[in-house]
């Protein structure tokens, strides 16, 4: 047992070393995003709003985090190279340009990743744009404000993608709720 222990110590940190660090965070955004998928679905079968599992859309859903995951890497570097510290004033900075600036590019690579993989045409993807990204970007607003202050105040950066995938599975579930509805006009480009 210890061994296995020590084995997993030294696995952790090789993923979170510099080295392997987008990797890992990548990994992890691609593996939530689908478990977030895979969970709303479930619950969406056990509601009798759909038949069954759609192995296309958790794919689609995973391979959405991985580029939101790839992002969500480099502004975390970038956010902390632009604004070093952890003083209550520069979190707080942080917070805002996060949610002000990062929230509405992730909400818009999700979009553009998904209508990518479904082929989606320009007028769909605006119209599922127009119809659901206020409700993405509100959610945003409940939820990432106090996340993100834990995140910036107390985490090093090489774990923040790691708890915001934690925090974001809860948020993922809705994100593939919001996602796979269909539009006002009966469009469903999933």
């Amino acid at each position: 047992m210890r061994k296995l222990v020590h084995q997993l110590q030294a696995l952790t940190r090789k993923a979170f070393s510099k080295k392997y660090l987008l990797l890992t965070n990548v990994g992890i955004s691609v593996s939530l995003s689908g478990v977030g998928d895979i969970m709303e679905q479930h619950y969406e079968i056990y509601t009798n709003n759909l038949n069954c599992w759609d192995r296309q859309r958790t794919r689609h859903m995973s391979i959405s985090g991985m580029t939101v995951g790839i992002f969500c890497h480099n502004w975390y570097n970038l956010m902390d190279r632009a604004f070093p510290g952890r003083t209550l004033q520069i979190v707080l900075k942080k917070v805002l340009i996060d949610q002000t600036i990062a929230s509405p590019v992730v909400i818009f690579i999700f979009f553009a990743t998904l209508a990518i993989l479904r082929k989606a045409t320009w007028k769909e993807t605006v119209l599922e744009m127009e119809e659901k990204f206020i409700r993405l970007y509100t959610a945003e607003w409940i939820v990432w404000p106090p996340a993100q202050i834990v995140n910036f105040y107390l985490l090093p950066n090489k774990y923040r993608v790691l708890y915001d995938n934690t925090i974001s599975l809860g948020y993922d579930v809705y994100t593939s709720y919001v996602i796979n509805e269909k539009t006002n006009d009966g469009i469903n480009i999933s």
